[in-house]
Parts: structure tokens; sequence; C-alpha cells
């Protein structure tokens, strides 16, 4: 095991558990084929959920040529919608943090899916997001 994954005991009461999953871009269902364009974030202990998308257009292009862009876009752009909350949230406006995230990582078979779920541990669950956003999609 290395070094950053060692916990000692004072560090293990400043951090949260928290969840993430993937948004990943399958541009043609049918053969399964994606790419990683976000990643969700839900955090209990501080009520955080939140988003960080990025699509790479020329990978999504290599997958599928007559893919729509900006189709795809506008669904990742929902789902950083839903976990800012507020009107860009619409109905789930209402539900706290852990429901909205339960309802995004919902599997479904559509152009943006979640991937499974994966816990960690954090002290900022915002810059958690960041940070697997540059580590995972980026």
């Amino acid at each position: 095991m290395t070094e950053r994954h060692i916990i000692r005991p004072s560090e293990a009461n400043e951090r949260d558990v928290f969840e993430y999953a993937l948004l990943r871009v399958v541009p043609r269902v049918e053969r399964g084929e994606c790419i990683n364009a976000g990643v969700l974030v839900y955090c209990r202990a501080r009520s955080y959920v939140g988003a960080r998308t990025h699509l790479d257009e020329a990978r999504l292009l290599a997958l599928d040529p007559e893919a729509d862009a900006a189709g795809i876009r506008a669904a990742l752009g929902a789902v950083e919608g839903v976990c800012a909350g507020g009107e860009a949230a619409g109905q789930a406006a209402r539900d706290d943090a852990g429901r909205r995230f339960r309802w995004l990582i919902a599997p479904r078979s559509t152009v943006v899916q979640p991937g499974p779920v994966h816990t960690g541990l954090t002290v900022d669950p915002a810059a958690e997001t960041e940070r697997l956003l540059d580590l995972l999609v980026r």
C-alpha cells in the first residue's frame, strides 16, 4: 500500500465519505463504446452533490462521426443543473442532495449514462469533483 492510501487517525476525523460516478457518453448505444465526459460526486455529511463535465468532441466524433455534440453538451449541462439545484434543477430542486444523486446515477440506456458508484474520503467534496474530472475525464 502506498503512502497516499494510509489514513492516520487524526486525518480520518477530518475526512468525510463521498461517492462518485463517471458520466459516460455512449453515442451509439447498440455498440456500447463510450468516452468519459463527467463526474458526479455526493457527500452526505456535507449535503453536497456536484457534477463537472468535459466533452472531448474529437474523441466523440471518432466513435460516431454523426454524433449530436450540441445535444450531448445540453444533456451534460442538465446534469450539472440538477446538481446545482435551484431553477436549473427543475422538479428535482425540491429534493435533497442524496435524492438528486441517486436519481442521476440510476441506470439508463441513453447517450449520457452513469457508470458504477465508487467511494472515497475527502475534506473538500467540491475540490474532489474537480480532481476526479482531471484524473478520469480530461
